[in-house]
């Protein structure tokens, strides 16, 4: 093999397109940039008025600019990244090291590891269970994969009824006797979709409001004995009680979906009253369920060539008799996506189980899980050699270094980014065999974000797709962008954690996405100029630590040890030339991040993140 055909490979390896493959060029855009390119060379004799488009609207222009990665310029970033991350990687494994004097604060939480008799940090709960359950979950995944083949193929049953029963038992499995607790949760919001049909709004109120209820309810609840609910039921209080005890943390995923599947049933409900005002309101009546037929779809699967883009799967117009209660259950316990997902929609979900996308060939399956494995051995890598999270879990950080400091939060940051990045692809990867083909829920790599409102479309992307279509347009989208905003990441503090903590972490995005709207706004005039580029490079660089800092708070060291970090990075004798390295070194890597995106929008595609 060529060294151009392996370089190939490792460039398409971490490209946007090998981690969702429906992520293709856009025609119409490349014949947008073939015309300015020619326009351009027509007006001025040469590429000079192309170039300099190339060092002004990074960010806001439509069309690509001529590469940079050549350029002196950018000759000079290569040899600051060869200088500083060593130097970044070398301050880590040091706060880590046992000859730390902070090393016996932490080393209480440090397990025996595999790697070369290092000690590994498994100190954060989370990954634990999923590190210590990952076999387990290994083997269940191939059961439930050869199990489905099998059963799909000899009975001919609907792959939906399969996905029921096997629903059913993993949910079972996985939750024991609170799986009840679940079920009645779910009862209550398709008897509230199905009962109140008839008046959408009183119906859309009733269930987002329970919905909501659902979170702070299970949170005061969670533990409380069935024999306090009812003697009778006492003796539940012995039964088997699952292998994931936090039942109540991975129910927030199922309420994505009970959502889902309520606001698409409502939807198609009135979607064909509308079309049919002169048939009874009674589904049960055989001329209405014939009526309500969905044309689109049955034209689909006759002909078997037309498949659906993601946009148009959303609003499919299935049959109105295909939101039943078996299809309703089959979905909200969907094996490879239950625990935390991705999030795929009622209507999606309902399409793809009838229709094979052909993103799902054997080469992208194969490509996503080796990211999927490197993905596991990258962390674990980490975890035997950067100690941090258990270092900020006990806040030893006492005499560090203010690079070491600022060393412990980023890599808090990366772990807890890989930490929810590891089982999103698994989870998907097992969707992906099975044959749906889930979003893929992070498209960045957590230290290649430079905007707020590009982090939120890049991280948990299909929440980020979900919270669009459920909430974000309905309440009147970029029309009312400040109601809008605080109405999602609202719901967004509530949905991940009942804290006052991450309540304020939700609020103190949206002041800073604002913030950031505004500013670009502000300076988009000046695109075209030579210094523009430059200057979105100095408040990215700005932006990032404001972002560091909100995320800090909200998910890895609160409010205390936030303020503790902050004092020991700012209140030290070396603090202002750690500061105006740390603003360089971001300047650097934002140069970078703009010419990255740049070379996707030369082929096409524009994430917009």
């Amino acid at each position: 093999m060529s060294m151009v055909r392996i370089w190939s490979c490792i460039v398409h390896f971490f490209s946007v397109q090998a981690l969702d493959s429906r992520i293709k060029p856009d025609i119409e855009f490349k014949r947008r940039q073939r015309i300015f390119i020619n326009s351009s060379k027509e007006e001025n004799g040469s590429s000079s008025s192309a170039v300099t488009v190339t060092r002004n609207p990074v960010l806001s222009s439509n069309s690509p600019s001529p590469p940079l990665w050549n350029t002196w310029e950018f000759r000079l970033y290569y040899l600051a990244f060869t200088v500083v991350v060593p130097f970044m990687i070398k301050a880590a494994l040091a706060t880590s090291s046992e000859s730390n004097p902070n090393y016996y604060k932490f080393s209480g939480l440090l397990a025996h590891g595999w790697i070369l008799g290092r000690k590994v940090d498994n100190s954060d709960p989370q990954y634990r269970f999923f590190r210590s359950n990952f076999f387990l979950l290994a083997i269940l995944i191939l059961l439930q994969i050869i199990l489905k083949k099998v059963f799909v193929k000899f009975s001919k049953i609907p792959k939906t009824k399969f996905d029921f029963a096997c629903g059913l038992v993993f949910v079972c499995f996985m939750y024991g006797i609170n799986s009840v607790k679940l079920f009645t949760h779910a009862f209550i919001f398709f008897t509230l979709a199905h009962s109140l049909k008839r008046k959408r709004l009183i119906a859309a109120f009733a269930i987002w409001s329970y919905g909501i209820f659902t979170l702070f309810i299970n949170q005061k609840m969670k533990n409380l004995p069935f024999n306090n609910i009812a003697i009778i039921l006492s003796p539940m209080d012995q039964w088997y009680k699952g292998i994931v005890p936090r039942w109540d943390f991975f129910f927030n995923f199922t309420l994505l979906r009970l959502l889902s599947y309520s606001m698409d049933f409502l939807e198609r409900w009135h979607e064909q009253l509308s079309r049919q005002p002169s048939i009874d309101y009674d589904d049960r009546r055989p001329e209405f369920r014939k009526s309500l037929s969905g044309s689109t779809l049955q034209t689909i699967y006759e002909s078997g060539k037309n498949v659906l883009e993601e946009k148009e799967r959303l609003v499919a117009e299935h049959h109105i008799q295909d939101y039943n209660f078996i299809n309703f259950i089959a979905y909200i316990t969907y094996a490879p996506l239950f625990l935390v997902g991705p999030i795929i929609t009622f209507n999606d979900y309902l399409y793809q189980s009838e229709n094979k996308l052909p993103s799902l060939t054997k080469k992208n399956i194969g490509f996503y899980a080796l990211k999927v494995f490197s993905s596991l051995l990258l962390m674990e890598i980490i975890l035997h050699y950067i100690y941090v999270g258990a270092i900020a879990r006990t806040k030893a950080w006492n005499n560090d270094t203010p690079l070491q400091q600022a060393m412990i939060a980023l890599f808090n940051l990366n772990i807890m980014y890989l930490k929810l990045l590891i089982p999103w692809r698994l989870f998907r990867l097992w969707a992906m065999v099975d044959g749906i083909d889930a979003p893929e829920n992070m498209l960045r790599c957590v230290d290649n974000n430079y905007s707020t409102v590009g982090f939120w479309r890049a991280w948990h992307t299909s929440f980020n797709k979900w919270v669009i279509r459920y909430i974000y347009v309905p309440f009147g989208g970029s029309n009312n962008k400040i109601l809008t905003s605080f109405a999602v990441f609202s719901f967004v503090a509530i949905w991940h954690d009942i804290q006052l903590r991450v309540l304020f972490w939700g609020w103190l995005t949206v002041l800073l996405l604002l913030g950031e709207t505004y500013i670009t706004n502000c300076f988009s005039r000046y695109r075209f100029r030579s210094w523009y580029r430059f200057v979105c490079g100095i408040g990215a660089a700005i932006n990032i630590c404001m972002m560091m800092i909100i995320n800090l708070y909200g998910f890895c060291l609160g409010a205390e040890g936030t303020k503790l970090l902050l004092k020991g990075i700012f209140n030290n004798s070396h603090s202002p030339e750690f500061l105006t390295a740390v603003m360089v070194s971001l300047f650097i890597a934002v140069q970078v991040m703009f010419e990255i995106r740049e070379e996707e929008k030369r082929h096409g595609i524009n994430l917009k993140c």
